[in-house]
């Protein structure tokens, strides 16, 4: 990357629309932090661009400022929202209804601005997500109408609230398991495909091909295989738009991309990794269905084996057990419980065991990743940074990458990732670690 030429990067000037696909428990969290920041009334906690830091040169610099006073983000103050989502309450009785943030703290303060987004009628087949009954979908189900209405509310919406530069996410429901076939192959093939009601053509893929075709960067939160497609990769890099996905990394799988890296950079052994959750909210009423499920846990699946590499230590990772099961709780609600037990060697062969019981709030750790992913990929656009955003693995479960690669799971190296490329886009030195400067700095003081 040193190699390549900084981009230029636009400034970030007038309004900045967030469309999110889904105005559930994730979405209505996201929009009231926001709202409840730009009012003083909360913190973001949990965003890297609101308050994480980023060091620039040396250690003996001292220089580390706030990533926002770094590189040219979207002020809180500028981003407006806008939803699609199968069900009719505004984004205030959606919230109240998801039950993640306490009604008269945080979200009687901001009641008027969020009783002002209501949802646009989804783009919604159930055949893809069985456990829901919609009441808000569009009027031509067809996928031709659907993806040309989509089309049609990114335009409206642009023109509406004025907005300067658009992002679409993805915070709704996992889809059932699709393999990547020939009508995903090329974009000819993916036209015929959606002309021909072919069911491998989701509304996930609806939804991320409509905001290709606007010019519209799109990050996928869910495991659904949406913009992850050939016929897809290829447009947004033709188009120049930046693309990201898959899967908010959250609860369990967060805890795997440290706690895995580090058996390994121990080369301690692992026999085998239990992890079991219960889940009460919309995502885990989804999840009961097995088909969708099995697309969830593709995606936490994955993540051992891309961290262990079993096949260059097969001594150590070559016989692992790995296991995850969701279950859907409903007294539970958005509080999630993540539980893991982890059968582990060492010296000799002997046995160890390490466990993990991680009550989490499934929403407020996604929240804050949804903020960032905008914000960064508007930050990409406006470098002229088509494609896929490999920088951003920092915040997926299963981070796409080019074909060919392997994606890179552990966490801290992510964000070393993700910190250098915001080094190189603003032109500094990015930072390798190795240390041996200071040691010639102290030899030439004592010469």
């Amino acid at each position: 990357m040193p190699d390549t030429p900084a981009p230029t990067v636009a400034p970030a000037e007038g309004k900045l629309g967030i469309l999110n696909v889904g105005l559930g428990a994730v979405t209505t969290t996201l929009i009231a932090g926001v709202e409840l920041a730009k009012r003083g009334l909360g913190e973001p906690v949990g965003s890297l661009t609101q308050m994480g830091t980023i060091r620039l040169g040396k250690r003996t610099d001292d220089n580390v400022p706030l990533i926002k006073d770094f590189v040219p983000l979207a002020a809180l103050e500028d981003i407006v929202f806008g939803a699609w989502d199968p069900y009719k309450a505004d984004a205030y009785e959606a919230a109240v209804n998801a039950g993640v943030l306490d009604r008269h703290e945080h979200l009687a303060p901001i009641e008027d601005a969020l009783r002002a987004i209501k949802p646009m009628p989804a783009a919604f087949d159930g055949a893809y997500v069985k456990r829901l009954e919609p009441e808000n979908v569009m009027a031509d189900t067809s996928k031709r109408g659907m993806l040309e209405q989509i089309r049609k509310d990114i335009r409206s919406f642009r023109e509406e609230h004025g907005c300067a530069r658009l992002v679409m996410i993805w915070s709704g429901s996992t889809e059932v398991y699709i393999e990547p076939g020939a009508a995903h192959a090329s974009l000819d093939a993916f036209e015929a495909a959606i002309d021909a009601e072919d069911p491998s053509i989701a509304p996930s893929m609806l939804y991320a091909y409509a905001a290709l075709l606007e010019g519209v960067p799109y990050a996928n939160g869910a495991p659904n295989l949406a913009v992850d497609t050939s016929a897809l990769r290829t447009l947004a890099e033709q188009q120049g738009v930046a693309i990201s996905g898959k899967d908010y990394k959250t609860g369990q799988t967060l805890l795997k991309t440290v706690l895995a890296p580090m058996l390994k950079a121990r080369m301690l052994g692992l026999n085998g990794w239990y992890s079991t959750n219960i889940l009460g909210n919309r995502d885990g009423e989804v999840l009961d269905d097995p088909e969708n499920f099995k697309t969830k846990e593709t995606s936490k699946l994955g993540v051992l084996e891309d961290v262990l590499e079993p096949e260059r230590f097969p001594q150590l990772y070559g016989d692992v057990y790995h296991k995850v099961r969701i279950n859907y709780y409903p007294p539970r609600g958005d509080a999630k419980e993540g539980w893991d037990n982890i059968d582990l060697f060492g010296w000799l062969g002997y046995p160890m065991q390490m466990k993990v019981d991680f009550l989490c709030r499934d929403s407020i750790l996604a929240a804050p990743l949804a903020l960032d992913l905008c914000l960064f990929m508007d930050l990409a656009q406006r470098a002229g940074m088509g494609g896929i955003q490999e920088w951003l693995s920092f915040y997926y479960k299963s981070p796409q990458v080019a074909p060919g690669l392997y994606p890179e799971h552990d966490l801290f190296i992510q964000l070393t990732k993700l910190k250098n490329t915001l080094r190189w886009m603003m032109g500094e030195e990015v930072i390798t670690h190795l240390g041996q400067d200071y040691a010639e700095d102290e030899l030439a003081g004592i010469s």
